[in-house]
């Protein structure tokens, strides 16, 4: 017996020598997958510089089994620059069951389909790591799944996921979180909800911005979401009411709809069904009710547990009731974007636990409530765009010791907006990291109590009537700001010639009296100076000292001299404005090493010669504006090379030739083209009819000849209306841009609306022919100019179908014939000038035309009458008549009698409609309209009978 356990002995001690020799193999192998899986990835950086040696559990992310040495996690998220590929070898980590690779940057690349053969996987988080392409349905196989992260940027369009189904999600039984935001499961929007109610564990949903378009009214045959406590279907587009499941999800807590175009709020706000929710986000989705009926049915619940409720962007209107003070446990409230009205109400002070209130961008008027300074909580107020009124006092502020954002302005007139009344000395108990204060009465004097904020990193202090000098101790703040925005005060004096901004600062001191040589500040990346009065040049070292500038604005000031050609060193330069100056010499020749300049503003100088002809090298110019400028000569030929030009301004100079028809064959991007006031002659090339995009067209005041071409009628951009997503480039400049436009008789300049503004002004030039039909098919067209030519012949008589048109100048040219009486359908005309023509016959009295009282409009007619000329019309005579057909129109009194009776007709239709659709719903008023008609029908055959004859004699009498 003894023998055979010396005999067994040997066999354990070689199994325990083969086992303990196996296990280091092991982990040799998770070694070397380890090593692979560094291998194929992108580490720019060297973040995995750490990963040598053979202890690879001290390796950076890495995380093992104390016991074993196992692999066991992997926590790679947010190494910069990390990218590449993901190597299969990851397959070889068998014990491993975390994987984090979020935030990183794969370059496009899809979510490898073996990372569903990880089957001890417990959480996978591949969030905004810029993956692309279809999700793999492997994931389905990680069963033991308990967090799965899948969520993209809404900002990189170019690299996206897309699921082909969700049928696989099912399968992941123990998955308690899932979020896949901006992820396109679009083509899973017949069942996506089914697959999710079958995760009976699940209690994190978050499907934001996925293009999901169906929200099922109920879950069938049955809810198995009794676990889910955060359910997330923002920015989709469903369209729909909420549907009723939400509210039988017992466990939820937590629900975001916003930007999701859901209704019918408020019956589930009656019925309570909002009861024990702790968030509730509905921003975005034009809900239209009373604000004080949802807040007091929120109010009316018996134990209110709401924290976070956001409802801005909607069409709430009323006032804020004073039950919003029962919403005690309330720390964020966003309110903003919608049409409340009134004071806030007192009870606001009873929110001891309020952070964070937006009542920004409504029409609340009044005095600010002094109980807001009672919030100790309150870090972030936003008040901004209201009808605010009164003082605001150091009490309002007084008890907001954790305030770090405070934003306020009034929309009121000057004089009656909210006044800031708070003593010189005052030490506020905050210290803000952000303040916006706009459209208010700060000053005059610079707010003394803003030396106390000293971790300032923006500050808005706009149109606040300040008219004082920058103290010396604000700009000591100018190491950790990185926005200074004074703009539109009255601040005076000289600024510090050097500053030791943080990097990539901006500022914006523009539309004051500031005054001096101009300051050189290294770091600053906006500078915009504008419309001040500063003089002297340019500092010549510009270049070299800001050469992290992205944005110079410089216009409207006194500065002299040349422009430096040190600029040419500032390669990231994006937008350059040196406007309203008085700079001279030539425009200098070095912009080759501008990659990325996008508006160059260079209008209202003193320059001397030609367009330099390398301005066209700048791959990405999209605005050109040098107008009166003091340029000559042709235009040169470079500047067919300026393919990607938007707005191209040239008006008010010297330039001779012929108007360049590669204009029209290569600048095909134009939206805008500017030339008037120059000495072009020749005809009207043709080749503009290729600017399809071209919505703002002035030739005038030059020396042009030959007839207009009938092809501009063809224009795309004067036929529709461009929508947000069709703007032009050059209106997202900042600073804006902006544009002198001669219309209505007057100059305005347009800025924002300049992409609105659809006009064609080739007056005072030398022009002959008629003016073609053609035109007339503009249907967006708002300015037309005409005049000072040698015009003649007729006013089209489709010229009526320009409903849009606003201005239209036809004056000093030959034109005859009548008025049409078709031009009084264009009731958007406001502006109408037909002086020194031969026009004849009556004026149009209908419409807007009864509001042209103006008889300097029709001067220089002698033959037209009516409307508030001297001259009255006598009855037309058979000849006259004929005249008319002959011309191609029909007699003036009959168009006008025709719009008459059509709108009287429309009008009857409309009103009889509702008559009728009144009958049909109440049964009572029907009977009672029956009876009246058997009462009336007797006295109206007497009445028809009697005044059709009448009616005949009078028809007859016209006639004759």
């Amino acid at each position: 017996m003894g023998r055979e356990h010396f005999q067994i002995l040997p066999l354990i001690l070689l199994a325990l020598l083969v086992s303990v020799e196996a296990i280091p193999t092991s982990i040799e192998k998770e070694m070397a997958a380890l090593v692979k899986f560094k291998e194929s990835l992108n580490d720019t950086y060297r973040q995995l510089s750490s990963w040598i040696g053979e202890d690879f559990c001290k390796w950076k992310g890495v995380g093992c089994n104390n016991e074993t040495g196992h692999v066991l996690m992997l926590d790679l998220r947010s190494i910069r620059g990390l990218g590449g590929q993901i190597s299969p070898s990851l397959l070889d980590l068998k014990y491993l069951n975390s994987l984090d690779l979020s935030h990183n940057d794969f370059q496009g690349i899809p979510i490898p389909s073996f990372l569903g053969s990880l089957e001890q996987l417990i959480y996978l988080d591949l969030s905004r790591a810029s993956f692309a392409g279809m999700v793999p349905p492997h994931l389905g196989n990680l069963s033991n799944l308990r967090h799965l992260d899948l969520s993209q940027s809404p900002y990189d369009n170019s690299k996206k996921s897309w699921a082909a189904d969700l049928y696989w999600l099912p399968s992941l039984s123990s998955l308690e979180y899932l979020n896949m935001d901006y992820v396109n499961i679009s083509l899973a929007t017949s069942h996506w909800l089914q697959a999710i109610n079958m995760l009976p564990f699940l209690t994190e949903l978050s499907l934001s911005g996925c293009y999901l378009t169906n929200l099922p009214s109920s879950l069938l045959p049955s809810l198995n979401l009794t676990s889910l406590f955060v359910l997330d279907l923002s920015h989709n587009n469903f369209n729909s009411s909420m549907p009723q499941w939400f509210f039988n999800v017992s466990t939820l807590v937590d629900l975001e709809l916003s930007y999701c175009s859901v209704k019918g709020l408020y019956p589930h706000v009656a019925n309570g069904n909002f009861c024990g929710f702790r968030s509730l986000g509905l921003a975005g989705n034009d809900i239209r009710a009373e604000i004080s009926e949802v807040v007091r049915g929120l109010a009316g619940c018996t134990e209110n547990s709401l924290e976070k409720l956001s409802l801005s962007s909607n069409r709430l209107s009323g006032q804020l009731p004073y039950s919003i003070g029962y919403f005690k446990k309330l720390r964020s409230i966003s309110l903003d974007g919608n049409l409340i009205t009134g004071p806030i109400p007192a009870s606001v002070g009873e929110l001891s636990n309020l952070e964070s209130l937006d009542l920004s961008s409504n029409k609340m008027n009044g005095s600010i409530v002094e109980t807001l300074g009672t919030l100790g909580e309150l870090n972030y107020l936003d008040l901004r765009q209201n009808n605010w009124e009164g003082f605001l006092w150091q009490n309002h502020l007084q008890g907001l010791s954790k305030l770090k954002t405070f934003m306020i302005s009034s929309s009121l007139p000057s004089g009656k907006a909210l006044v800031f009344n708070i003593s010189h000395d005052w030490l506020p108990p905050f210290n803000l990291t952000f303040i916006g204060i706009s459209h208010c009465d700060l000053g005059p004097k610079f707010p003394a109590w803003f030396e106390s904020q000293t971790q300032l990193g923006m500050i808005f202090l706009t149109d606040l009537a300040i008219s004082d000098t920058i103290p010396h101790w604000f700009w000591k703040l100018s190491s950790k700001v990185g926005m200074f925005d004074l703009f539109n005060n009255q601040l005076r004096g000289e600024l510090p010639t050097s500053l030791p901004f943080s990097s990539n600062t901006w500022v914006d001191l523009s539309s004051n009296g500031l005054e001096g040589p101009l300051p050189l500040w290294p770091n600053v990346s906006y500078l915009n100076l504008a419309n001040n009065l500063f003089s002297g040049s340019i500092p010549a070292s510009i270049g070299h000292v800001m050469q992290t500038l992205l944005a110079l604005d410089l216009s409207g000031n006194f500065l002299t001299g040349c422009i430096p050609s040190s600029l040419g060193k500032v390669k990231p330069l994006y937008y350059l404005f040196l406007s309203n100056n008085q700079l001279t010499g030539k425009i200098h020749d070095e912009w080759g090493s501008f990659q990325d300049l996008d508006t160059i503003d260079v209008s209202n100088n003193h320059f001397s010669g030609k367009i330099p002809t390398a301005i066209c090298s700048l791959p990405f110019l999209s605005v050109l504006k040098v107008a009166s400028s003091n340029l000559s000569g042709e235009l040169s030929l470079s500047l067919k090379n300026c393919a990607k030009l938007g707005l191209l301004d040239l008006a008010l100079n010297r330039f001779i030739g012929n108007i360049p028809s590669w204009i029209g064959e290569s600048l095909t991007s134009l939206s805008v083209l500017r030339l008037r006031g120059n000495l072009f002659k020749g005809n009207i090339p043709q080749t503009l009819c290729h600017l399809s995009r071209l919505h703002f067209l002035d030739l005038a005041q030059n020396d042009l000849s030959g007839s207009i071409p009938a092809c501009l009628g063809n224009l795309s951009g004067f036929s529709s209306l461009a929508s947000y997503n069709q703007q032009p480039l050059y209106l997202y400049t900042i600073p804006v841009i902006g544009l002198e436009v001669a219309t209505k008789g007057t100059e305005v300049r347009y800025t924002l609306t300049l992409a609105l503004i659809n006009i064609m002004d080739f007056s005072s030039n030398n022009l002959t022919g008629e003016i073609p039909e053609e035109i007339t098919s503009l249907s967006t067209l708002g300015t037309l100019n005409l005049s000072h030519y040698q015009l003649k012949g007729w006013i089209p008589h489709k010229v009526g179908g320009l409903h849009l048109l606003e201005s239209l100048d036809l004056s000093c040219n030959h034109l005859s014939g009548q008025i049409p009486a078709t031009m009084t359908s264009m009731t958007s005309l406001n502006h109408l000038n037909l002086s020194w023509n031969n026009f004849s016959g009556p004026i149009p009295s209908a419409n807007q035309f009864l509001t042209f009282n103006d008889p300097s409009i029709y001067e220089g007619n002698p033959q037209l009458c009516g409307g508030p000329l001297s001259t009255k019309c006598t009855a037309p005579n058979v000849g006259d008549d004929d005249r008319s057909h002959a011309n191609g129109y029909t007699d003036i009194d009959r168009y006008e009698k025709l719009g008459f009776y059509s709108s009287v007709a429309s009008g009857f239709l409309a009103g009889f409609g509702g008559v009728c659709l009144s009958l049909l719903m109440n049964e009572s008023w029907r009977h009672a309209y029956f009876r009246l008609t058997d009462r009336v029908q007797d006295w109206l055959v007497v009445v028809v009978v009697g005044n059709a004859n009448r009616f005949r004699r009078i028809l007859r009498r016209e006639r004759i």
